[in-house]
């Protein structure tokens, strides 16, 4: 009988160190990395004179947390503003779903006066962003669903109920994972 519980106790003990990747149905893990969307390209100033073509940037750290950057960000920031990194954190559902909720800050173009001489960017607004992924394959997610919620500049965005809850995103899509390769190094 004691052989019988100590067997049932050390089972016990392996199937709950199982990782959360198991217990959840989020794959094994393996969907950990970085990934790159392609953005439409982008008629910057809106007169078809400047196209320029943006990704997104996003990487699922091992550790729960993530980092997407769009690379439009930096671009015209003194005529069009800007943004930060949105930085995050990510979760297995119960389903098998990967949900990642990122927060970022938008700076809107601010002209030159009296108390800034030269024209610069201000903080205009904070970002709560909860975006809800299918693990597809080892490389490939894809976007179900998305929402943002949106905070002042004097708002709390770590809130989670604060700020102003928009509208729900279904559109799909689709994030590659961005494969380390040798291929240029082996051309002549």
């Amino acid at each position: 009988m004691l052989k019988k519980m100590v067997l049932l106790i050390a089972v016990m003990m392996t199937l709950s160190t199982v990782t959360i990747f198991a217990a959840s149905g989020c794959k094994t893990g393996k969907f950990v990395g970085s990934y790159t969307r392609v953005d439409p390209q982008s008629d910057v100033f809106g007169d078809g004179l400047v196209i320029h073509q943006y990704i997104f940037q996003m990487t699922l750290n091992s550790d729960g947390t993530a980092l997407q950057f769009w690379t439009g960000l930096q671009d015209f920031q003194i005529n069009t503003g800007t943004g930060s990194p949105s930085i995050g954190s990510w979760t297995c559902r119960q389903d098998g779903k990967l949900v990642v909720t990122f927060l970022a800050a938008s700076f809107a173009p601010v002209p030159a006066g009296p108390s800034n001489p030269l024209p610069d960017v201000s903080l205009a607004l904070n970002l709560r962003t909860t975006l809800l992924f299918t693990v597809d394959d080892d490389n490939t997610l894809s976007r179900v669903q998305s929402r943002n919620r949106t905070y002042a500049a004097s708002d709390d965005p770590t809130n989670p109920i604060g700020g102003t809850l928009r509208s729900l995103r279904t559109n799909v899509i689709t994030y590659k994972r961005f494969v380390a390769s040798d291929a240029d190094l082996l051309l002549p």
